[in-house]
């Protein structure tokens, strides 16, 4: 146990209990972009991709759900569907999106290869137009010690916040770089079926690690005062 202290900090305890948890949807304010991509998509007829599934067996997750998680990653440079599924685990965005929905990769991956053919493409284009002529989006070139990366793939990224204009032809050709990307990824994924799921810690090792930093960050002070010169 730490030492009392004279020193106050605000109340912190990951394990408190509220009687009236906060909605993902009151963590969100109300002009962040998410909120534009899940009204434009909610808005879209996507009859057709709705008629692709066949009724019985097991329930689906909805392809409106699985559509704005997708456009959305892809907006935030985010195309793996492995990533996909651990942002919907840990970025309220995507929560949000997700709806309380938690599809694994495999079924991502599926969705966006089997069931959508060209239409995510051309609703990821809609909305990246969108939001660049609103001023709230812009597509650069990627960059490195200022040195600008020549590989075709993965080349472009998307950045928030900015109000440089482009023409529409050269973002329609930035995107054609990107949505080749973005099927390379999608296509390399469809082979990998390794699990993505964490595996259990060992306790013991765990206990081993703790007693470690203790000591290291007890030590730390001494090793300071010896460091410093005498005052």
């Amino acid at each position: 146990m730490s030492k009392s202290s004279s020193q106050l900090f605000i109340h912190y305890d990951p394990n408190q209990l509220q009687l009236l948890p906060p909605s993902l949807d009151s963590l969100i304010s109300s002009d962040h972009p998410v909120r534009l991509v899940s009204q434009v998509i909610d808005q879209i007829d996507l009859s057709e991709v709705i008629g692709q599934y066949k009724g019985g067996g097991r329930p689906s997750y909805h392809p409106r759900m699985l559509l704005k998680v997708i456009v959305y990653g892809y907006l935030r440079n985010v195309y793996s569907s492995r990533k996909l599924e651990t942002a919907i685990d840990e970025n309220i965005h995507f929560m949000w999106l997700a709806g309380g929905n938690r599809p694994d990769h495999h079924s991502i991956n599926r969705f966006r290869s089997e069931r959508l053919k060209g239409v995510v493409k051309s609703v990821f284009s809609q909305i990246v137009l969108l939001l660049h002529e609103q001023g709230q989006l812009d597509i650069k070139l990627l960059y490195t010690d200022g040195t600008k990366l020549e590989a075709n793939a993965n080349r472009y990224s998307f950045v928030w916040g900015k109000r440089i204009k482009n023409s529409r032809e050269r973002i329609s050709s930035q995107l054609e770089e990107l949505w080749s990307y973005a099927q390379q990824v999608a296509k390399e994924e469809l082979m990998d079926t390794r699990p993505c799921d964490f595996e259990q810690l060992d306790p013991k090792a765990v206990a081993q690690t703790i007693e470690q930093i203790d000591q290291a960050l007890k030590q730390a002070p001494e090793a300071d005062k010896k460091k410093s010169p005498e005052g």
